[in-house]
């Protein structure tokens, strides 16, 4: 076992040369830093779980009432070069979408050729604006046929590799940057700890672990297969930020184990070491945030039984490293944040449930620069793949924040904390801001993401401002143009 692990593995002082910030201009961005939006396939496009359409791992819910049908979305299935001419007028050279499983292998082998030809012609349609498209290859959704307990099944991890075979045999050629599996811990947390995702089952920790081993093992697959079918493919999968270790970094850990230089005898004590490190990172906790890390230990007592599907793959990887740039989503990390009294105030009435809704989440831009110091990774870039800001829209009626922030000053805040970690000498290479325009938000259309808002009551209407009225497209193309230029001013707060 190596030596004892230190805060410094965790946030290196002096990142290697490859990784190392490049300065131009005024000395704000990393040479080829990318600015974007995140989008995903199954909340933009429209299509999915109604009579004769595909249906994915959502359409029991959809069709049983518990949550809002998705419909038709954003229609970005057949209008996505106007979404498309949004993400350039801002002045993005990037966008992030997946590749819907569902829509293309609708039963077990049956291959929609057409619907992957669509998918190349959106990546055309990228390439022709200027944008470096990032593509998804698993955004929470699976084909129905595959079942609500998939991941859950021994055969995923190949099932998957499978489907990336099949993608990336065909879209390689317009594409080299991939994500395998969008916020693994959220997957597992929301489908079997919280049951916010279908099948619904809430505290089921044991399942929850056993799906982290398999979406876990089936990244590993997916990166043998693209780096096989593309050799200068990047690939990374991004967690949500997250304070409690075994639900954010943990996950990161286990595949650069062999990097380190790690055994396999020597994995549990590297954990527990990398664990006290990550929590050295971060600010005191409070009460109940140190009763969530407790229970979180269940999750991970011991790293090479419950992660050992993971182990085995990242052991028989042709790969040393099963990680091209580390992938990040920055929200609200504080676990114990997210809980609240029922009937506590919310944004448009009072909320009923212990949890605290998206649109009442709590703003720390100080918190992105300390998760990309936490995250910072010694010889791998950083990619800041989410960062947003949501508000309520009910029955059409848009609810201020009830904290008053707003999206103009979010953007300004946070990709402010976004270069101050950059100056500090964390590896950042890509912002991408979720979202570009009012989505399905996993069984609602009341949150509101969107830096351009949709107006659902008069026909899925693109609108040029965001749900609170404010021009964030204008900001956000105003901020971009100017740290490209090493104009620091765009980041003040207007006098």
């Amino acid at each position: 076992m190596r030596g004892r692990v230190m805060l410094s593995d965790v946030i290196p002082p002096d990142p290697s040369a490859e990784a190392r910030p490049v300065r131009l201009g005024g000395g704000v961005l990393p040479e080829g830093f990318r600015f974007g939006v995140a989008t995903a396939g199954f909340q933009i496009e429209g299509g999915y779980n109604g009579p004769g359409e595909p249906t994915n791992n959502w359409v029991r819910w959809e069709r049983s009432g518990r949550v809002e049908p998705s419909g038709i979305a954003v229609d970005f299935w057949n209008r996505y070069e106007e979404h498309l001419d949004r993400v350039a007028a801002m002045g993005c050279d990037a966008f992030r979408l997946s590749v819907e499983w569902a829509r293309v292998e609708t039963s077990p082998g049956v291959v929609d050729h057409d619907a992957l030809d669509r998918y190349g012609a959106v990546l055309d349609a990228c390439r022709q604006r200027g944008l470096e498209p990032l593509v998804t290859l698993h955004h929470f959704t699976h084909p129905a046929w595959l079942g609500e307990d998939f991941w859950l099944s021994g055969d995923s991890p190949a099932l998957f590799a499978g489907w990336v075979e099949l993608v990336a045999g065909h879209l390689a050629s317009r594409c080299r940057n991939w994500v395998t599996l969008n916020e693994i811990n959220v997957v597992g947390m929301g489908s079997y700890l919280l049951g916010m995702f279908p099948p619904g089952r809430r505290a089921a920790i044991p399942d929850m672990t056993r799906a982290f081993d398999n979406m876990l093992s089936a990244h590993v697959r997916a990166y043998d297969v693209l780096h096989r079918l593309q050799i200068d493919a990047t690939v990374t999968t991004n967690n949500t930020s997250a304070s409690i270790y075994e639900l954010d970094r943990l996950l990161i850990d286990l595949l650069l184990v062999r990097k380190a230089g790690i055994g396999a005898g020597d994995i549990d004590g590297y954990v527990s070491e990398r664990r006290a490190a990550w929590y050295a990172s971060l600010p005191v906790p409070d009460p109940v945030e140190r009763i969530l890390r407790r229970t979180a230990r269940r999750v991970a007592a011991t790293p090479t039984e419950s992660f050992r599907n993971t182990l085995e793959a990242v052991a028989a990887s042709p790969h040393e490293r099963t990680l091209d740039v580390v992938g990040i989503d920055y929200y609200d990390p504080v676990s114990s944040h997210h809980l609240r009294p029922p009937g506590a105030r919310s944004a448009g009435g009072r909320g009923w449930l212990p949890t605290r809704a998206l649109w009442d989440d709590l703003v720390d831009p100080a918190g992105l620069a300390r998760y990309c110091r936490a995250n910072a990774t010694e010889g791998l870039e950083l990619w800041m793949v989410e960062n947003g800001i949501c508000n309520r829209v009910r029955r059409g009626r848009s609810y201020p924040r009830l904290d008053g922030w707003d999206r103009v000053r979010y953007l300004r805040e946070n990709l402010a904390s976004m270069v101050g970690a950059i100056d500090g000498g964390a590896p950042v290479g890509a912002y991408y801001h979720w979202t570009l325009a009012d989505n399905y938000e996993w069984g609602s259309y009341e949150p509101r993401f969107g830096i351009h808002a949709v107006d659902r009551e008069r026909g899925v209407r693109v609108l040029d401002t965001d749900a609170m009225g404010a021009d964030a497209a204008g900001a956000y193309r105003r901020i971009i143009e100017g740290l490209r230029a090493g104009d620091r001013s765009v980041l003040d707060a207007p006098r």
